[in-house]
């Protein structure tokens, strides 16, 4: 396995690099009370070409191939957490599936705007009442003529008070369960759809939540996406993409872990000398590292698999199962290593000790990815 990256793959990562450095990591504190932050950062990647970056040319992109958008995602996770998810819900899910499933219509005129950040996309899967077991869910789509009428709500949406179109999963048929769901593409024009406010939540706060309601709204037929009642199914191949992405999302934030508690520890002193001379602390930051690089490794194998078109499923759960462990980890020695500066928000590291929370949560908790693993085992 070559592990050389190409000259193209190195420019562009430096570009996006400084980029990142330069226009997004000064405000990283500030996003979290200040959604413009967010809007202009997206609105930045998108003039950049990194939320286009995998999708074909026609679309707006530069059909790049998995490793390069991997690598650029894990570049921009570990500079703002909060950017890279708000990013990742609109062009990573919302994009994506519309991009797997769509017609060329529907591609034209949600996917390219999505993919150039001139939209803000959301995938509405979770609902209140139903979390990981979304094959419960009760949000209904009636079929009225030349429209479906949608009914429900759904719950923890990335991206839900500030979305310009959203893909929805909802029953079509008289009964529920996985084999009666269909998807929707609901934009602002669709009457009858209301975002709830933004949720006060622990971490990554610079990227909005919030609940959606579907009162008797009304969408066309035409934006029904894909087969009617092959929702459920679809969606979850799609999912594989992204869930590659909050592996990136656990892994970036574990990076700057390490990058913020290193730099602390060969400043700070005690007992005569810098804290990092002393074995409790570096021993400690080098488990760290090896753990950053295992979890890398899975990461990139899974984007292989997925660039070679192959089911990547395991490996994405297996990626992003190990990444959000060591996220976790690596944000809590970095904590530790501060002190009590690690505790207080005038230090990076408390910051990024309560994003790294979501990535046990968010794209399947981590007893999910375990379940995925473990079936996939009896297949081999």
């Amino acid at each position: 396995m070559d592990f050389e990256l190409s000259d193209v793959q190195e420019q562009y990562l430096k570009s996006l690099r400084e980029l990142c450095r330069a226009e997004i990591l000064p405000h990283t504190r500030a996003i979290e009370n200040d959604v413009e932050i967010l809007q202009r950062n997206l609105k930045r990647l998108g003039d950049f070409g990194l939320s286009s970056l995998v999708y074909p040319e026609k679309y707006g992109g530069s059909d790049a191939d998995a490793i390069t958008n991997t690598l650029a995602w894990l570049e921009l996770a570990q500079t703002c957490p909060s950017t890279f998810l708000s990013m990742g819900a609109s062009t990573g899910l919302c994009g994506y599936t519309i991009f797997k499933l769509g017609t060329e219509e529907q591609k034209e005129k949600y996917l390219k705007p999505v993919a150039r950040a001139e939209m803000i996309g959301a995938l509405a899967l979770t609902e209140p009442s139903v979390g990981s077991d979304l094959a419960a869910a009760k949000t209904k789509a009636i079929r009225d003529g030349d429209y479906y009428i949608l009914n429900g709500s759904k719950m923890f949406i990335t991206n839900g008070p500030i979305a310009d179109c959203v893909v929805v999963l909802a029953v079509t048929g008289e009964k529920g369960g996985a084999h009666r769901m269909s998807l929707f593409i609901v934009d602002k024009d669709c009457p009858g759809w209301s975002s709830g406010p933004p949720l006060d939540k622990m971490g990554v706060r610079g990227s909005p939540t919030s609940a959606l309601y579907f009162d008797e709204c009304r969408v066309p037929a035409e934006n029904l996406l894909g087969k009617e009642y092959e929702g459920f199914y679809r969606v979850m191949e799609c999912l594989t993409f992204f869930r590659i992405g909050m592996a990136c999302f656990s892994l970036g934030i574990a990076k700057a872990s390490l990058t913020e508690a290193i730099k602390y520890a060969v400043q700070r002193e005690a007992f005569g000398t810098a804290i990092y001379n002393h074995q409790d602390v570096s021993f400690r930051l080098a488990e760290v590292k090896t753990e950053i690089d295992a979890a890398e490794m899975l990461i990139l194998q899974a984007a292989w698999q997925f660039q070679l078109g192959n089911d990547a499923t395991r490996e994405a759960s297996m990626a992003k199962l190990l990444a959000s462990e060591v996220g976790k980890r690596a944000a809590d020695v970095a904590v530790q290593v501060h002190g009590g500066y690690g505790y207080i928000s005038d230090y990076r590291v408390e910051q990024l000790y309560r994003d790294a929370r979501l990535g046990e949560i968010g794209e399947g908790v981590s007893e999910v990815q375990r379940m995925l693993i473990a079936r996939s085992l009896l297949l081999d």
